[in-house]
């Protein structure tokens, strides 16, 4: 039987009003230096700059994800489901809480131009030499490894892996209710408390009852909405291609041998590709924002524009396309060139392909990554995956309906429009 808190510990949450600790595990874990980073990682990277409230940190969203778990197994074991494994309730509840320790700043952004990856950074920091690796081997010296199997999404009990990273997990659960909240739209609201109650373990895996699949439909609907609303919203990802463009310029010119001004160390080691972990773990948000500010002074043009535009959100504009014209774009271009705007750092095409957040489809493999697919249980212990019981979800599962977007800086293009093409000037509506 697991120990527990001599003392209840509460924190108060504006998504599920109150979050309980009762393991000493997790009271410990959430102390450690890498969980407390947390705070000083925005949960929605740039989301900020589109809706000035969405400055809630990966801190609050782990806990809201442990709370939603902690309820999940509370309600199986309060009913007596023999087929949830009792013995995993730690490891479950450890792995909820951890499963995002590894993000790094404006992660998404920072994992394209660098190509790492947070759930590698994840299990490094579970199995390394840190602080949360000592508190997890001094309850069980297995532990590290099983939570680390978890987030890579092999660990030997598939039931307890689909808590955490499945279609319908803790993580999008506390995540849509969470960025709803704070962006303060309505989208992404749905009963949680009616979806906890139907959610039941069978045959090694998490299914929900035939009878709460409306609640369903409303949490896949939810789903769809902020992921065109919020998530792909077009001065987001405005914002995303600038601070990107910041890591290529930054990379490139440490690259090619610039005296950098100002470079901290963790950076340099970033552009290098030599991050360890403990470097790792001193990268946040402070740190690279105090490096753009820092950057708006440098030599290069470009880095200093970049940064300028980024901290004063003089973001690019934006245009739709209906196409992908290559013709075209390859004309703007040359284009671009001819008026001294370099394109690779001033011409972006966007697509909404590459994002981290995703609507819901039936097939169970995406992008390389197993993602179970949710299954209705009928009053005959018959399953079925939801979209063929569900109109309304057969509608929207795996649709994309949005275009192509052009980014670029207006108002340098608006004093150069009559060296540009007719139609270009055309299509810029200039």
């Amino acid at each position: 039987m697991l120990r527990e808190l001599e003392e209840e510990k509460v924190f108060k949450d504006p998504v599920h009003h109150s979050i309980f600790v009762q393991e000493p595990t997790i009271w410990k874990l959430i102390n450690t230096p890498e969980f407390q980073r947390l705070r000083r990682i925005r949960q929605l990277g740039t989301s900020y700059l589109t809706f000035h409230g969405a400055e809630h940190s990966r801190f609050s969203h782990s806990l809201g994800v442990y709370e939603i778990t902690r309820k999940i197994i509370s309600q199986f074991e309060r009913n007596g489901f023999a087929e949830w494994p009792r013995e995993e309730r730690l490891v479950s509840l450890c792995a909820a809480l951890l499963h995002d320790v590894g993000h790094g700043p404006f992660s998404h952004s920072l994992e394209q131009v660098f190509g790492t990856d947070h759930e590698k950074w994840t299990c490094d920091i579970i199995l390394g030499d840190t602080e949360v690796n000592r508190v997890l081997r001094e309850t069980d010296e297995n532990l590290p490894g099983q939570i680390s199997s978890v987030i890579c999404k092999n660990y030997e009990k598939p039931i307890v892996v689909s808590l955490v990273s499945s279609q319908m997990d803790a993580d999008r659960m506390d995540y849509l209710l969470r960025d709803s909240y704070f962006t303060g739209v309505h989208y992404g609201t749905f009963d949680l408390d009616r979806i906890l109650r139907v959610l039941r373990p069978y045959k090694g895996q998490i299914v929900v009852k035939e009878s709460g699949m409306h609640a369903v439909e409303a949490y896949l609907m939810s789903r769809y909405q902020m992921y065109w609303q919020v998530y792909f919203h077009p001065v987001t990802r405005s914002s995303e291609i600038v601070l990107r463009s910041i890591f290529k310029r930054a990379r490139a010119l440490y690259e090619s041998g610039y005296r950098f001004e100002f470079l901290l160390s963790p950076l340099r080691r970033l552009f290098e590709g030599t991050l360890t972990v403990p470097g790792y773990l001193e990268l946040d948000e402070a740190m690279v924002q105090t490096a753009f500010g820092q950057w708006t002074h440098e030599k290069d043009p470009i880095l200093s524009d970049l940064c300028r535009r980024f901290l004063n959100r003089e973001l690019y504009k934006y245009i739709p396309l209906e196409f992908r014209d290559e013709t075209w774009l390859a004309e703007l271009r040359e284009q671009w060139r001819r008026i001294g705007l370099d394109p690779d750092y001033y011409l972006e095409v966007d697509t909404p392909t590459d994002l981290p957040y995703d609507v819901y489809k039936p097939e169970t493999q995406q992008g390389g990554s197993y993602k179970p697919p949710i299954l209705v249980l009928d009053d005959k212990e018959r399953l079925t995956e939801i979209s063929a019981k569900s109109e309304i979800i057969r509608s929207i599962a795996g649709l994309q309906r949005g275009k192509y977007h052009v980014y670029y800086p207006e108002e340098v293009i608006r004093k150069h429009a009559d060296r540009l093409s007719p139609l270009t000037r055309e299509r810029l509506y200039l």
